[in-house]
C-alpha cells in the first residue's frame, strides 16, 4: 500500500469515527459509515482515476449491513422490551416506543449537552411514553406499577442505545480493519 492510500484510510477512520458520534443523538451514523465504505469501494472501481483509493470488499460492507440492520431492531424494541419486563401493558410498550422517539428528538434541549442531552430526551420520553400509555389504560393501575414499567422503558431504551453504539464501534473497527489490510 503506497502513502496516498495510507492518506485515504486514515481519512476515512476519522470520518467514519465522527459518525459514531451521530449514533446517540439519533442521526444514522452506522448508515452513514456503511454508505462511506460502499462509495470507497465503488471509488476504486473506477478505471483510469489516479485518486487514491481504499478497499473493503463486499463481503465485509453486507457483514456491516447485517449488524447495522439488527442494530437498529434491537434500539427499536429496547425500550418496549423494558417496559414489558417493568410489568407493562401493550398501551405502555407502544407509549414507551413512540416517546422514546419522540423524546429524543423533542426533550434533548432539557440537558444541553451535545449527545448526553438526546440519550437523556430519549429516556424521558419513553419513561413518559410508558406512563401514559399505562395511565389511559381502562383498567387503572396502582401508581408504583406504572412507575416500575416506565423506569423499565427508560431503562430498556438506554440499553438499546447503548447496544447500538456498540455495534456501530464493531462496524467502526471492521470498516478501518479493512481499510487499512486490503
Amino acid at each position: 500500500m503506497e502513502w496516498p492510500t495510507y492518506v485515504m484510510a486514515t481519512l476515512f477512520s476519522l470520518v467514519a469515527l465522527a459518525c459514531l458520534g451521530l449514533i446517540p443523538i439519533g442521526l444514522p451514523g452506522l448508515w452513514l459509515m456503511i454508505g462511506l465504505g460502499a462509495g470507497a469501494q465503488l471509488l476504486g472501481t473506477i478505471p483510469f482515476t489516479s485518486v487514491p483509493s481504499i478497499h473493503f470488499g463486499w463481503t465485509l460492507l453486507c457483514v456491516c449491513a447485517a449488524i447495522g440492520v439488527v442494530a437498529e431492531a434491537v434500539e427499536a424494541v429496547a425500550g418496549a422490551a423494558g417496559a414489558k419486563y417493568g410489568g407493562a401493558t401493550r398501551r405502555g410498550m407502544v407509549g414507551a416506543f413512540a416517546g422514546g422517539v419522540v423524546g429524543a428528538i423533542f426533550f434533548t434541549g432539557l440537558l444541553p449537552i451535545p449527545i448526553i442531552g438526546t440519550i437523556f430526551g430519549g429516556l424521558v420520553g419513553a419513561f413518559a411514553g410508558a406512563w401514559i400509555g399505562e395511565a389511559s389504560a381502562v383498567h387503572q393501575r396502582h401508581p408504583g406499577e406504572k412507575f416500575r414499567a416506565a423506569l423499565g422503558a427508560a431503562a430498556g431504551k438506554l440499553a438499546g442505545t447503548f447496544g447500538k453504539l456498540a455495534a456501530g464501534v464493531v462496524i467502526w473497527m471492521l470498516l478501518v480493519y479493512g481499510a487499512f489490510t486490503n
